[in-house]
């Protein structure tokens, strides 16, 4: 039956669309937000099989001047990737050694700021959406194809999303920043204002006062 058939195309389409949207969602790896003290380092240890490959992204929301150091670490305590004061960076590498690695943020540079910063690793290669689709020899067909370029701009959207909610949280820290020093700003010359209006009243009391005459000057 024609409807039937049309039945099950769409039901086809949904399915594909679907698993390249959970695709899409199971790629984004370990996101965390974290808050670095000044003075301060913070490490985190992931152990990886020889031969994965791995990403780190990472970039500082507030405080400070926006800059964090940042290094990663093989089992054997190589450094394999060192920045200082970065605002934002990412580092891809296919690991040669099973075992622990380690990757740190430090702040010990500063004195008295602490750091947020928000960094994205992801482990391994993203699985194909499709079943054996790097094995195979035939051309995709065009539904297949639709899914595909589905995916890709899920992908896209979800990395606009994130970078843009890094920027809503770095610019309302500028600007809850920047609001605190106007305030501060107004206070003080509030305060100002306030101190000169009372020395002119007293100033100017001064200038009509009625000096008397001394004691002395009317006895002679």
């Amino acid at each position: 039956m024609p409807g039937s058939g049309g039945m099950a195309v769409r039901g086809a389409v949904r399915t594909l669309c679907l698993a390249a949207l959970l695709g899409a969602l199971g790629a984004a790896g370990t996101e965390l937000t974290l808050e670095l003290p000044d003075s301060a380092q913070r490490c985190f240890h992931q152990e990886l099989e020889s031969g994965t490959k791995f990403t780190l992204d990472y970039q500082v929301i507030s405080g400070g001047h926006y800059d964090v150091d940042c290094y990663v670490e093989d089992p054997n305590g190589k450094t394999i990737y060192q920045e200082t004061k970065k605002q934002y960076d990412s580092f891809s590498h296919h690991t040669e050694l099973k075992g622990v690695y380690t990757f740190c943020f430090g702040n010990e540079f500063s004195t008295f700021s602490h750091k947020i910063v928000y960094f994205d690793f992801q482990v391994g290669d993203e699985p194909p959406i499709l079943p054996n689709m790097n094995n195979r020899v035939t051309a995709l067909t065009q539904l297949e194809s639709a899914c595909v370029t589905i995916h890709e701009m899920l992908k896209a959207v979800i990395d606009s999303q994130t970078h843009y909610r890094l920027r809503e949280a770095q610019d309302r820290g500028r600007a809850e920043e920047l609001n605190g020093r106007v305030s501060y700003w107004s206070l003080g010359e509030t305060l100002i204002l306030f101190a000169v209006s009372i020395g002119q009243v007293v100033l100017l009391k001064s200038f009509f006062t009625e000096k008397r005459p001394s004691s002395g000057g009317a006895g002679s």
